[in-house]
C-alpha cells in the first residue's frame, strides 16, 4: 500500500475519528484528498502529523482536525455554495470541493492565489472558483452563501460576512486577539444570528485593508 494512504488512514483513525469526528461524507473527503500535495516540498513528510504547519508568505496549513471540525461545523452537503476566506494552500479548500455543489475560495496573497489555483485546477476540481482579494469583504458577486469557513483570525466576526450567509445558513470563523475562539454562527431563517463558542484556537491573524 502507498505510504501516504497508510498515513491518511492513520490520520483519520486517530486525529479524526479519536476525536469524536465520524461523519462519513467528512471522513471520506479527507482520506481522498492527498495532504502532502498542499505542502512545501521540504515538509511533506511531516504532511499527516497532527499540527497545523508553516508554508509560504508567513501562512499555515491547520491541523487536519480543526479542518475536519470547521467542516462538520458548516454541515457541508452536495447541494450547498460555499464561500471559503483564506485560500492558503488550498487543502481545506478541496475538502470543501470534495463535498459540496460550488465553492468560491478567496484568497489575499497573489502567490498563494495563484498557486492554489494551479493546483486545483491540476487535481481536477472543476467546482471550485479561486478569487484574488480581501476576504474580509467577501465575495459578494456570489452571494449568498449557504456556509462560509473562515481560515483566518479577525478580531470581530465581519459584518459583511453575515450579510453575505443565506438564511439557514453557517459560518465557522476563529475570532479574538491573544486567545482565539472558533466559533459557529448560525442564520435563522428569519436572519435572526446565533453564535456559538466551541473551542480555543490558534489561526494566523486575518489582514484586511
Amino acid at each position: 500500500m502507498d505510504d501516504t494512504i497508510q498515513k491518511r488512514q492513520h490520520m483519520i483513525e486517530y486525529q479524526i475519528k479519536a476525536r469524536g469526528i465520524f461523519d462519513e461524507t467528512i471522513l471520506k473527503a479527507m482520506m481522498n484528498v492527498p495532504r502532502h500535495k498542499f505542502v512545501p516540498a521540504e515538509i511533506q513528510n511531516l504532511a499527516y502529523e497532527d499540527c497545523a504547519l508553516r508554508v509560504s508568505h508567513g501562512q499555515t496549513i491547520s491541523q487536519p482536525y480543526i479542518v475536519a471540525l470547521m467542516t462538520m461545523m458548516i454541515s457541508p452537503d452536495n447541494t450547498m455554495k460555499v464561500l471559503e476566506v483564506g485560500t492558503g494552500t488550498g487543502y481545506q479548500t478541496a475538502i470543501l470541493g470534495e463535498i459540496c455543489k460550488e465553492v468560491v475560495t478567496i484568497e489575499r496573497i497573489e502567490a498563494l492565489h495563484l498557486s492554489a489555483k494551479q493546483r486545483l485546477e491540476e487535481m481536477g476540481y472543476d467546482n471550485i472558483t479561486c478569487i484574488l482579494g480581501d476576504g474580509y469583504k467577501g465575495y459578494a458577486p456570489g452571494a449568498p452563501y449557504d456556509a462560509i469557513l473562515v481560515a483566518a483570525c479577525p478580531l470581530e466576526i465581519p459584518s459583511v460576512l453575515i450579510e453575505q450567509l443565506a438564511p439557514g445558513g453557517r459560518m465557522a470563523i476563529p475570532v479574538g486577539a491573544g486567545s482565539q475562539y472558533l466559533l459557529l454562527v448560525t442564520k435563522d431563517l428569519n436572519g435572526e444570528i446565533t453564535i456559538e463558542k466551541k473551542t480555543e484556537v490558534q489561526f494566523v491573524y486575518m489582514i484586511h485593508d
